[in-house]
């Protein structure tokens, strides 16, 4: 008798024994490495504790000096990298499903030109000079961008289909970018506030900063893994999601507001950081397989350790000054992401 293997809810076949044990050691292994990039980014900078030291001051028992390192400095910038890589690497994931399209990032739709030139406005025209001021601008600047893509992704006949949201994002991310360079040009002195954020940083980003950010990314997580279902099923056309019963519509409308929230609040969070969101989903793709049910909360854990660990290198690298994380990832990134895209299976969605 030959057996027929049922369609999951959303059209995705029910994971094999192999897969799912591939994936809980995937997960297991991911969060052993997340421990060890939180020990470290706690442990290792400037002034370099042990991590008895680093314990101890958790404990209570630590100096006064430990507890101003620990508690205001390291934690803080910390769980920033948390936040901002659990936010990019399902953004990334998300954008890549949707689009089928395997160099897309969450930047595609003008996420990170949209932050920009907000916060480009406000330093211009408003006088802001502080992070902590960025977080909001950022994230309206975002948010209206991404809207503003879909509208005209949307436009004409038919429904918005991932080339024209493409096509349309890249354009007005272009255009945004131009414009806040000459801002930028216009005036260099009032700007030198937002170099550090434009360059990808976690340094100084306080609980004032990662705070109001965290609920977009909670909403945006939960989002995103509800759709993981209906990814696998668009993977293989509208026609056939459609047939499998997916709402097609629902998906797009739903990956559009899920990115929007991560790829937006990581930006806000701590600007610019290349090439997570497209490296990400790659890596866990080539070890894991391509559904989405797995691709997309293995994402959430590896890029964190990623974000950490570049964050950790560029306080040593040429300590005691630092280099943004931003920057590292842009280096590390590239050659790694470049070894993956000669791998076919790494490539393919």
């Amino acid at each position: 008798m030959t057996a027929v293997t049922v369609a999951a809810p959303g059209g995705a076949a029910p994971p094999s024994r192999t897969g799912r044990g591939r994936a809980s050691w995937g997960v297991l292994l991911l969060l052993l490495a997340l421990t060890l990039a939180l020990v470290l980014s706690l442990a290792v900078g400037a002034n370099t504790l042990s991590p008895q030291t680093v314990l101890e001051t958790l404990r209570g028992e630590g100096t006064a000096e430990t507890d101003y390192i620990v508690f205001d400095l390291r934690i803080p910038r910390t769980v920033a990298g948390l936040a901002a890589g659990a936010a990019l690497g399902v953004a990334g994931a998300l954008i890549q499903a949707f689009t089928r399209n395997p160099l897309a990032d969450p930047g595609i739709l003008g996420v990170n030109a949209g932050a920009a030139l907000a916060i480009a406005i406000g330093v211009a025209f408003l006088g802001l000079r502080d992070v902590s001021a960025f977080v909001w601008l950022a994230f309206l600047g975002a948010f209206v961008v991404t809207v503003a893509v879909y509208f005209i992704g949307s436009s004409g006949r038919g429904a918005a289909d991932p080339i024209r949201l493409t096509l349309a994002g890249v354009a007005l991310g272009a255009v945004f970018a131009g414009i806040t360079t000459g801002l930028t040009l216009s005036n260099p002195e009032a700007f030198e506030s937002m170099r550090s954020w434009n360059a990808g940083s976690l340094l100084g980003r306080g609980l004032d900063v990662i705070l109001p950010v965290l609920p977009f990314i909670g909403i945006g997580l939960a989002v995103a893994f509800v759709l993981t279902p209906g990814l696998n099923a668009l993977a293989l056309g509208d026609d056939v999601a459609r047939a499998q019963g997916a709402n097609v519509a629902g998906i797009r409308v739903g990956v559009i507001v899920a990115v929007t929230l991560l790829a937006g609040a990581a930006t806000a969070l701590a600007g610019p950081i290349s090439f997570v969101g497209l490296m990400v989903p790659h890596i866990v793709r080539w070890l894991f397989g391509v559904d989405q049910r797995v691709i997309v909360p293995l994402s959430a854990v590896l890029a964190p350790v990623m974000v950490v660990l570049a964050d950790v290198l560029g306080r040593v690298i040429i300590a005691p000054a630092e280099i943004p994380v931003g920057i590292v990832t842009a280096f590390v990134g590239a050659p790694v992401l470049i070894l993956l895209a000669r791998r076919r299976k790494a490539s393919a969605l």
